[in-house]
């Protein structure tokens, strides 16, 4: 399908194929037809298939005003969002030396000496299908924590007001639904090109019934739709690798989040940053969203004349007040009856910008502006006295969204509203293996990450094999012994810390994606749980064939078995550890801070510096959560559980002690002294100590080495779980 048109007031009229499929026929086999009359607006399907110029002439916006807050003008545009007093504020405590009446006025302090800061002070307005509204205002003017309060980003209990849709209240399950939000930092994976960024986007917010051909062809319609054909196969890029320029990034980042066409779309500050050609041509392309059939609402700082062209509604905000609402053609008029007329050569938001931010220095603030725009307002809705409610209530016009192609994320033209906006396009297990799928592209792109990992690995395993060649039997090689698996077992858990960096480099992305449900957060650690076994089977098989056979170790092939188990549980130990750690600290630094402590705690209550009945008893249960405890004993069973194996005999009874520097015929006396007195024949080659005694002496007989196994491998998926519920708990993506 294609067709032609300029604007909402002569829409085009869609031309249909054999197959009914619009979004998925090639535009540049088709032929261009012009009708006449206007038809019903074309749906992002439909405008996908013919990309204008971006450079082309504004739109000649005819926006009938409809006063302050959430008129009922009779409008062909099915939806239609209303917000009325909207308030909000946080609680800050009162500084030290403070004076509690020199506050700042909209601030209110209780007798605890705590402040309430108003951030959003009873805001109205609305927002209608085929509009860009944009909020406006200098910084700390409050235009994100509008767009945060529209989007439901702030808890309910926290955001005083009514936010509607079509009349009927939001609510924010359905609101994620049908939304998307695109922030203000480009939260993109550095090393996937345009292309492979928007696919993956695809698969998650397009369904399983829609073919990967057609799910192609949607992500190149849409690469056309947003001019990014030129920079299709390059790498996003991040500081450390080249990639696309600052406007190109910030298109990838809307596309990602308009893949499922959605009815409302929240953008904060897409232009910041960006030159003046690349912000118009992101709001132009934001233009032909809000044509598709969705509701455009961003903030922006300073738009320029041509960008001003192109916005529908404008809201003023200072101090979290309101101090303009209506078209950006009613702002002359607006000023001029306030006794600031703009002057004609001026661009009128900086103008209006800059008397606001003059105001906000005089001693009243903008306070006569925020009253004289009330009444204002209200004499705008007695001139126009519309009265008339939406045409369709939210479930028709959801439906007839449905109908025109909209909500392809895996809607259906159902009566039940809940059932035809599902919480998901996709099952869990579809979920993970795009999520799998993405992860291991992602690092097959950075080989460098693993390979330090795995060299860190090798040159530990080389150090301990060359340290510790071929120990013997004797008493000092049963100290060495424990002093190697200490040592091994410890640095394995610490060569997991290097994947401390992995979710925090994700974590924004993760919240961004989860936050108006691309997929499931159990679908996210399910993935990255099974993509991380592999790379661990290889970093355990390595340390244990370096180490085993240059140690000397016993067991022969099954006691080689166990040792790689038992260090690959660890791995995945010490691995689902620092990944919960990483989900609970946001910063690097101080991630590694915590992990190499709580480590060194491990280690040190692990029993190897002191057994466990010398333990004091109120750190006793610090010795049973250790993560060092279970492999260190699991792998001195599989060493030292040999009953008929002898670790010291007669006369190496005296090594480590003041007597061991005698010479040889002298202990065998005193051995024969000792015989005597004791009744037991002891020779220069009787076993005085088996494997068995040596365990014992360690206190390490509760548990055996399988049972060590599990317990390991049961505290991986433990750490696991807890990550999922930090995930859940700590990724609501709110504020409060």
């Amino acid at each position: 399908m294609t067709f032609v048109g300029d604007s909402r007031n002569s829409p085009a009229k869609p031309l249909t194929t054999n197959d009914d499929l619009p979004l998925f026929n090639n535009s540049k086999q088709m032929e261009l037809q012009k009708y006449q009359k206007p038809t019903v607006s074309p749906t992002l399907a439909e405008l996908l298939m013919h990309v204008d110029d971006a450079q082309s002439s504004p739109v000649d916006h005819r926006v009938v005003e409809l006063g302050y807050g959430c008129s009922s003008f009779p409008s062909s545009n099915p939806f239609v969002l209303c917000f009325n007093d909207l308030t909000y504020g946080i609680k800050v405590r009162k500084k030290m030396g403070s004076i509690p009446f020199c506050g700042k006025k909209g601030d209110e302090m209780n007798a605890n000496g705590v402040n309430t800061k108003i951030l959003l002070n009873e805001i109205s307005g609305e927002a209608r299908e085929g509009e860009i509204m944009a909020v406006l205002g200098a910084s700390g003017s409050g235009k994100s924590t509008l767009i945060d309060a529209l989007a439901s980003r702030i808890a309910k209990d926290s955001l005083k007001g009514t936010l509607t849709l079509n009349g009927e209240v939001l609510e924010s399950r359905l609101l994620r639904v049908i939304s998307a939000y695109v922030m203000q930092d480009d939260l993109l994976f550095p090393m996937l090109t345009v292309e492979e960024t928007l696919m993956f986007s695809a698969e998650f917010r397009l369904p399983r019934s829609l073919s990967k051909t057609k799910k192609k062809a949607r992500v190149q319609a849409l690469i056309d739709q947003l001019g990014l054909r030129n920079a299709a196969k390059t790498v996003i890029g991040d500081e450390g690798h080249r990639g696309v320029s600052g406007g190109e990034r910030r298109r990838v980042s809307i596309g990602t989040d308009i893949i499922h066409d959605p009815i409302v779309l929240f953008l904060d500050e897409p232009t910041s940053g960006l030159d003046s050609t690349s912000a118009f041509m992101v709001v132009k392309v934001l233009q032909r969203i809000a044509q598709s059939g969705s509701i455009v609402i961003m903030s922006i700082h300073q738009p320029s004349y041509r960008i001003l062209n192109l916005l529908d509604r404008l809201i003023f905000l200072s101090h979290g007040n309101t101090v303009y609402g209506g078209s950006p053609e009613m702002l002359p008029s607006f000023f001029a009856e306030f006794g600031h007329p703009i002057p004609d050569n001026e661009n009128k938001t900086e103008f209006a910008l800059d008397l606001i931010r003059e105001l906000e220095e005089t001693p009243g603030g903008t306070r006569g502006l925020v009253e004289f725009n009330k009444s204002w307002q209200a004499r705008k809705n007695q001139r126009t006295g519309f009265s008339m409610k939406p045409n369709l209530s939210l479930k028709d016009a959801i439906s007839a969204s449905i109908s025109k192609g909209k909500l392809v994320s895996g809607a259906t033209n159902d009566s039940n509203l809940t059932s035809s906006v599902p919480t998901f396009a996709n099952p869990f297990w579809i979920e993970m293996i795009v999520i799998a799928k993405r992860s291991m592209l992602n690092s097959r792109r950075m080989p460098e990450l693993f390979g330090i990992r795995l060299g860190a690995v090798v040159v530990t395993g080389i150090i301990l094999a060359t340290m510790f060649w071929k120990l013997d039997n004797s008493p000092k090689g049963v100290q060495e012994r424990l002093g190697f698996f200490a040592f091994a077992m410890s640095t394995t858990f610490y060569t997991c810390a290097e994947a401390i960096p992995v979710f925090l480099q994700e974590r924004y992305i993760f919240m961004r994606e989860t936050a108006y449900n691309a997929y499931r957060r159990s679908s996210y650690v399910l993935a990255h749980s099974l993509i991380s076994i592999p790379s661990l089977i290889i970093l355990s098989m390595a340390f244990a064939a370096i180490t085993f056979w240059a140690v000397g170790l016993a067991g022969g092939l099954p006691g080689f078995f166990f040792f790689f188990s038992t260090i690959f549980a660890s791995f995945w130990a010490g691995s689902s550890f620092v990944t919960f750690l990483s989900g609970v600290v946001s910063h690097v630094m101080l991630g590694f801070t915590v992990v190499v402590a709580i480590l060194a705690y491990f280690l040190l209550f692990s029993g190897f510096f002191i057994s466990r009945d010398r333990i004091p008893l109120y750190w006793i249960w610090f010795h049973y959560i250790s993560l060092v405890k279970y492999p260190y004993e699991a792998v001195l069973q599989n060493e030292f559980d040999y009953r008929t194996k002898c670790f010291v005999r007669g006369v190496q009874m005296f090594d480590n002690t003041p007597l061991g520097s005698v010479p040889l015929s002298l202990k065998l006396r005193l051995l024969q002294s000792m015989s005597g007195v004791l009744g037991v024949n002891i020779t220069g080659s009787t076993c005085v100590t088996t494997g068995r005694d040596l365990l014992e002496q360690q206190g390490i007989t509760d548990i055996n080495k399988w049972n060590c196994l599990w317990i390991i491998i049961a505290w991986g998926f433990f750490f696991r779980i807890l990550f999922y519920f930090t995930l859940l708990l700590g990724s609501k993506n709110k504020r409060k």
